[in-house]
């Protein structure tokens, strides 16, 4: 977050907006060049109006300062579409970062980055705005004890439990159900817990938002959730920044309404993706594999201020696309150092045909500890493990030989894993016009 002494240091001063104009336009990126002594601070949002001409229809966007490049010019990532834009339009320093309304005027309502209603239903009269920068609680601040948060999905109850205020990734590739898990997690939360949610579409798909507000609200869920949307289609600097305009609503409920709330974000991939685009517009050098420089510190960003504070938690479900299905690539790697506990979802497990498609072996939980859990809880959650690894050491000589070639205490092994295996998997509630199943 840009303090004050750094506006000073810039010249900027928010009661006298400073305006500049348009010098170079290269895609989403545009370069703007302000009067001496009144440039915009870094991360600043600022506005850039043109007038319609032509066949050009006007042009108001929202860009967010990136970059000093010297002499007096800042380099800015639009949150819009340029198209049509040209130099010399009019660039109009907003003073501070982008801000977003926050509070309960929220819930039930859809917006975009810039915290404005997308959903036709009129506009959100909240009584205060929030900055998307901010810091995350100090450490004296932070809750240190853990909580298991029941999800009413019996594989992850038993083998991965959920830390309330904790960060949980759910990996897999497409296809494998990722985003219907956590459809079904908002469902029963709202439904059996009546906790609040905050779902932040990163860059997935806009079908697959427009569905999921509509099953939303079909089910009642929805007045008891805020989403906010930045799908494929919106430039990456919005991809960028949605992440952090669905936490900072997620903050104020645990900050001001002193409550536990849900974060899911689908997908935290689109995220790195789109800061691998801002980077790369932005003309710095890549690293590993072509991601950013700053991956580190851009995914420290953004889960660094999702934790338990002693007002309030928040619990975060994140998406993680697993690109061709690899563990070990830079993006799923960032992520994996500040998560609690991770669900993977296998392909193999879908080819069987059990959803979820957890696979309980490669799934792992910081809390499946005797003593958070209970003794009998770890104790099941350790044999149920050890039976399905017996059985997964036994399947290739299944495939070659046959049953027949077991010894008949394997045989009962397998007998029981393939039990334990039906037993985990369950229909859900939002997949049941897929399934049939109520």
């Amino acid at each position: 977050m840009v303090t004050t002494e750094e506006k000073k240091k810039t010249g900027a001063n928010p009661s006298v907006p400073a305006e500049g104009k348009v010098v170079q336009v290269m895609g989403v990126v545009v370069d703007a060049e302000f009067p001496s002594g009144k440039l915009p601070a870094i991360y600043n949002a600022v506005r850039i109006k043109q007038p319609a001409s032509g066949n050009v229809k006007e042009i108001d966007i929202v860009a967010e300062v990136q970059q000093h490049v010297g002499d007096n010019r800042v380099r800015t990532v639009a949150l819009a579409s340029t198209d049509g834009l040209s130099r010399g339009a009019l660039v109009v320093d907003t003073g501070d970062c982008i801000k977003v309304p926050v509070g309960k005027e929220t819930l039930g309502r859809l917006l975009n980055v810039l915290g404005e209603p997308i959903d036709n239903e009129g506009p959100i009269n909240a009584q205060e705005k929030w900055p998307i920068h901010r810091n995350a609680p100090s450490m004296e601040d932070q809750k240190t004890s853990w909580e298991v948060l029941e999800t009413g999905i019996k594989v992850i109850d038993l083998l991965t439990p959920y830390p309330k205020g904790g960060k949980i990734g759910l990996f897999g590739g497409a296809g494998v159900g990722k985003t219907v898990l956590i459809m079904e997690l908002i469902r029963n939360i709202a439904t059996e817990h009546g906790g609040l949610s905050v779902f932040a579409g990163v860059g997935e798909r806009t079908r697959e938002g427009n569905d999921l507000l509509l099953d939303m609200k079909e089910s009642k869920v929805i007045e008891k959730t805020a989403l906010v949307f930045g799908q494929m289609n919106e430039p990456p600097g919005t991809r960028l920044r949605i992440g952090l305009t669905g936490l900072t609503l997620a903050e104020y409920f645990r900050d001001v309404g002193k409550q536990d709330v849900l974060l899911f974000i689908d997908n935290i991939f689109r995220f790195v993706q789109a800061g691998a685009e801002v980077s790369a517009l932005l003309g710095r050098m890549p690293s590993a594999v072509g991601y950013q420089p700053n991956l580190a510190t851009e995914m420290a960003s953004l889960q660094e201020r999702i934790t338990s504070t002693r007002s309030g938690s928040i619990t975060s479900v994140q998406a993680i696309y697993v690109p061709a299905d690899d563990l070990t690539d830079p993006a799923p790697a960032a992520s994996f150092a500040h998560l609690d506990a991770t669900t993977v979802l296998s392909r193999l497990i879908v080819d069987k045909g059990i959803y979820p498609a957890v696979d309980p072996l490669d799934s792992t939980s910081r809390i499946l500890d005797p003593n958070i859990v209970g003794e009998d809880h770890y104790n099941v959650a350790r044999e149920v493990q050890r039976i399905l690894q017996k059985y997964r050491e036994l399947q290739d000589i299944i495939a070659i030989l046959g049953m027949e070639e077991l010894s008949e205490g394997d045989k009962v092994v397998v007998s029981r894993a393939r039990k334990i295996e039906r037993f985990l998997s369950q229909p859900f509630f939002v997949a049941q016009e897929f399934s049939g199943h109520p």
